[in-house]
C-alpha cells in the first residue's frame, strides 16, 4: 500500500539581498537587489535614443529602455548557463546562478582538476555572448526600422561587447580564466597559471582607471563612474586570486604520504593478541586488516581494543575491533593539498588509509595530523 503523497520540498531560501527566480540548467537562479539599479540606470540611458527612434512615447520610453535591460540579462543568464552546464558536465556541482549589477556569476563548487577542464568551462561564456550577438546582428538586417530594431541593436553590440571583454586575460574575467589554462597546461603548476591570470586582472583593472581619467577629461560624467566600478571589480578579484593562489601554494606542501602514520597490515581473521604484539614490534601506531590480495578492509579501533579484557585477545579476531573502510575513506597516498582537504571536507572521518599505487597499504593518516600541518604551512 503506498504511503501519502509528500508535498514537493521547497527550495532553499535565496540569499540575503537576492530574490530567487527559478532554475535554469537545474541550476537556482538568484537576482540581486542591485540589479533594479543598473536596470534603472539603462532604462533612463536608453530614453534618449527611444525619443530618436520612436518619438512622443513620453514616459513609455522608460518601458522600453527598461525591456532592453531585461533582454540583456536573459542574455547573460544564458552566458552563465552556459558555464553551469560545462561544469556539470565535468561532474562538478553548481549552486546558483546570480545575476548583479555588473552581469553574472556562477557559484561552482570544487576547482577543475585538469587544464582542459579549466579552459572549457571558462570559455563557454564568452563563446555563448558571441553567438547570441552574431545572431543578434544577424536579425537586425531583417528588422524593419522600429522600436524592435533598436532592441536587437542593443543586444547584438552588447552580446559582442561581452564575448570580447570577457575574454580579456585576467582573472576574474573568463578569459583570466582561459590564461590560467593555458600557463597551467604549458607550466603543469595551478599555482603558477592563477598568479599570472591574477596580474593579468590588475594590469586590466589599471588600463581601465586609465580609461576612466580619460573619458573625464573628455567631458563625460557617467563612463568615468562605470569605468572605475568595473576596475575596483577587477581589482578585487585579482586580489582575491592571488590571495587564494598563496593559501593553495601552501596547502601544496601538505602531502599525504609525509604525514602517514606507521602502519601495520594485518589479515582481518588474525588473533588480536598477536596483532597488538606484531604492532608493538613494530613500533606502528595503526593497524589496518586486508583481504587476502592485500586490498584493505578495515581500521582497528584503539578504543575498542583498550576495552576488551587481554584474557580474551587471544581468541577474538582482530576484525571484531576494526571499524570497515567506507567510501570516501580510502585515499591514494599522493594526494596532497587541496585536493586533500577537499577529499577531507567531502567525507569527514578521523583516520583515513593511504594506498599505495600497487593497491597495498601505505600508511594511516590522521585528520588532526592534517590539520596541524595546515596551520605549519600558514
Amino acid at each position: 500500500m503506498s504511503g501519502p503523497d509528500l508535498p514537493p520540498a521547497r527550495p532553499a531560501p535565496a540569499p540575503r539581498g537576492m530574490i530567487r527566480i527559478g532554475r535554469i540548467a537545474g541550476t537556482e537562479v538568484h537576482v540581486s537587489t542591485s540589479w533594479f539599479l543598473i536596470a534603472a540606470l539603462i532604462a533612463y540611458l536608453m530614453g534618449p535614443r527611444v525619443d530618436q527612434v520612436q518619438p512622443g512615447l513620453g514616459g513609455w520610453k522608460y518601458v522600453v529602455g527598461l525591456a532592453f535591460a531585461i533582454a540583456l540579462y536573459l542574455a547573460v543568464l544564458l552566458h552563465e548557463a552556459s558555464h553551469a552546464v560545462a561544469a556539470r558536465r565535468y561532474g562538478f556541482h553548481v549552486h546558483s546562478i546570480t545575476l548583479h549589477f555588473l552581469g553574472g556569476a556562477t557559484a561552482i563548487e570544487g576547482e577543475a582538476k585538469r587544464p582542459r577542464q579549466e579552459f572549457w568551462i571558462a570559455v563557454v561564456g564568452p563563446i555563448t555572448s558571441l553567438l547570441v550577438g552574431a545572431a543578434a546582428l544577424g536579425l537586425w538586417f531583417v528588422t524593419p526600422p522600429g522600436l524592435l530594431r533598436l532592441v536587437v541593436e542593443g543586444l547584438a553590440g552588447a552580446n559582442l561587447i561581452i564575448g570580447v571583454l570577457n575574454l580579456v586575460p585576467g582573472l576574474p574575467l573568463d578569459g583570466g580564466r582561459v590564461l590560467k589554462a593555458g600557463v597551467w597546461a604549458a607550466t603543469g603548476r595551478v599555482h603558477t597559471g592563477t598568479v599570472v591570470a591574477a596580474w593579468g586582472g590588475r594590469v586590466t583593472a589599471v588600463l581601465v582607471v586609465l580609461w576612466a581619467v580619460w573619458s573625464a577629461g573628455a567631458g563625460s560624467v557617467v563612463n568615468p563612474v562605470l569605468l572605475c566600478v568595473v576596475a575596483v571589480f577587477l581589482w578585487t578579484g585579482a586580489t582575491q586570486s592571488l590571495h587564494s593562489a598563496k593559501v593553495v601554494g601552501r596547502l601544496s606542501a601538505v602531502v599525504a604520504s609525509d604525514l602517514a602514520r606507521r602502519t601495520l597490515a594485518v589479515p582481518d581473521d588474525l588473533p588480536l593478541a598477536e596483532a597488538v604484539r606484531r604492532a608493538q614490534e613494530a613500533r606502528a601506531g595503526s593497524i589496518v586488516t586486508i583481504t587476502s590480495d592485500g586490498r584493505p578492509i578495515g581500521v582497528v579501533d584503539e578504543q575498542a581494543v583498550k576495552a576488551m579484557p587481554e584474557d580474551r585477545r587471544p581468541w577474538v579476531p582482530v576484525s571484531m575491533v576494526a571499524r570497515g573502510l567506507d567510501d570516501g575513506v580510502t585515499l591514494p597516498a599522493s594526494i596532497t593539498g587541496s585536493q586533500l582537504v577537499e577529499a577531507i571536507r567531502r567525507t569527514p572521518a578521523s583516520e583515513y588509509v593511504l594506498v599505495a599505487d600497487d593497491g597495498s597499504v601505505f600508511g594511516v593518516l590522521a585528520t588532526a595530523d592534517v590539520a596541524r600541518a595546515i596551520r605549519q604551512a600558514g
